[in-house]
């Protein structure tokens, strides 16, 4: 299913939420969550996995980590967020890094401010889109992906994150940076980052954003 699939499905839904909604639906999610240590994708599965945790990669911009709130506020929102996640989309050179627990965490919100088919056909197109990272159990699920897959910058609606104090104390232990949608929107320059991600000068957008499919030069369409 591709993404303006999805959004068509969630602007026709009851209900208006705002970013707001959002935050505060993923705050109940990881309050139960905490109390919840089988809840799916959590942090049971991450246990699991801890032995299967690998080394960090190497970090790179062009690696990105869009948090739960960010992820569901595309969706069922759509402005800022959206905006932010269009410019990952547009660009095939470009990798969203996730967990398991951060998808979960996004599918669970999706599920209590829309309905649950929507979250999961969302969890099955954004599985087929981001990078999974293994990440060890109790980590927040952003800065894990972040940390683990190499990403650089992290799209975040968490205002815990995104403050001045926070942004000095995170780059003390890591080499990124959190921006909220509109902020990651308006510094990210794929032209800039093209040179070193990929060498060449840069040709532009080469994928649809909402259906993810790679556009030529004459402006045809291919998977």
């Amino acid at each position: 299913m591709s993404f303006a699939d999805l959004f068509e499905r969630a602007a026709a839904l009851d209900g208006d939420p705002d970013e707001t909604d959002v935050r505060r639906a993923l705050d109940g999610v990881r309050s139960t969550a905490d109390g919840d240590d089988d809840g799916p994708g959590r942090d049971g599965d991450s246990a699991r996995d801890e032995n299967a945790v690998a080394d960090p990669l190497d970090p790179s911009p062009a690696r990105v980590v869009a948090g739960a709130d960010a992820l569901a506020a595309d969706l069922l929102v759509g402005g800022d967020a959206r905006e932010a996640l269009d410019a990952l989309r547009s660009h095939a050179w470009t990798t969203l890094v996730a967990s398991d627990p951060l998808l979960a965490d996004a599918e669970a919100v999706i599920a209590s401010l829309a309905d649950p088919d929507l979250a999961a056909d969302w969890r099955a197109t954004a599985e087929s889109w981001r990078e999974s990272v293994a990440q060890p159990a109790g980590d927040h699920p952003a800065l894990a992906s972040a940390y683990r897959g190499g990403a650089m910058q992290v799209v975040s609606l968490d205002a815990s994150l995104t403050g001045p104090r926070a942004a000095a104390g995170l780059r003390d232990r890591l080499p990124v940076s959190v921006r909220e949608p509109r902020a990651f929107a308006t510094v990210f320059d794929p032209a800039k980052l093209y040179p070193d991600a990929v060498g060449g000068e840069y040709p532009g957008p080469d994928r649809d954003p909402r259906t993810m499919a790679s556009v030529r030069a004459d402006g045809d369409q291919h998977r």
